[in-house]
């Protein structure tokens, strides 16, 4: 579904991403581990047409078509979805309104019919319980004085009601208790599907005690430089990064 070959990106003249090679099937879930400023986040932000990136060599293939060459909203139409570290707060735009206008703008996009109120409240309020969000916090403006717990959970109903092809989860479990954390993987776990791709990029591997994945990799400046089973991540846990791609990857790069 995904393939990345040789993807070197620039952010404010520095490189940021250099050599990168990864590819996801579709049904399989991919974590993506690294130290800070290793490139986790940039690479998500390049995979959903974030501006300030620039893509200065290599290519990335969604389904067949060249993903670089597509604006954020076609990819977005397209079924690429990326939950955020940090979810924006809109004040005064209500969260379910907010969830209807994204569904119908990619159905349009995709040339399918609007889905009209009734149907969607009925989904929205279904798919709301599957992945522990409370019917209140979906009257509220979106994300605006949600804890952030609310704000990951609430990013998971957005993929659920989305139903995206790719789904990625920059850091979804940064700042999380244990018991939002557990509800955060349930939700995920229950997008798991034969025909959707998933990338979940952690720090730690607490996050994949919940969401196994069929392959982790890690990331260390710029390029991963080791993938494997889950049983990398415990190897992560115990001995750090330095231990897997020695002391010099591991260490933050200089203006990162």
């Amino acid at each position: 579904m995904l393939a990345i070959k040789d993807l070197h990106v620039e952010v404010d003249g520095r490189k940021i991403i250099d050599g990168l090679t990864l590819a996801v099937g579709a049904g399989e879930v991919h974590a993506i581990m690294g130290p800070n400023g290793s490139g986790k986040s940039t690479l998500a932000f390049v995979l959903a047409g974030r501006e300030g990136y620039e893509v200065t060599g290599g290519s990335v293939t969604y389904d067949g078509q060249d993903l670089l060459a597509m604006d954020p909203e076609e990819r977005a139409a397209a079924g690429v979805f990326l939950a955020m570290q940090y979810p924006v707060e809109i004040p005064g735009v209500a969260n379910m309104y907010f969830m209807r206008q994204a569904l119908n703008a990619q159905r349009r996009a995709r040339g399918e019919p609007e889905v009209g109120a009734g149907e969607f409240m009925r989904r929205l309020r279904a798919t709301a319980k599957v992945v522990g969000v409370g019917e209140e916090l979906l009257k509220r403006d979106l994300n605006f004085g949600f804890s952030g717990g609310e704000k990951k959970r609430n990013e998971i109903l957005q993929m659920a009601m989305l139903e995206p092809r790719l789904g990625i989860l920059d850091e979804t479990d940064s700042g999380l208790d244990i018991d939002a954390l557990r509800t955060v993987a349930d939700g995920v776990n229950a997008l798991r599907d034969p025909a959707r791709a998933i990338i979940v990029i952690t720090h730690y591997q607490r996050l994949l005690d919940y969401i196994v994945p069929d392959q982790v990799h890690v990331l260390a400046q710029g390029r991963i430089r080791r993938s494997g089973a889950k049983e990398l991540a415990l190897e992560l846990e115990a001995g750090g990064y330095a231990a897997i791609v020695g002391p010099e990857l591991a260490a933050p790069r200089v203006g990162t």
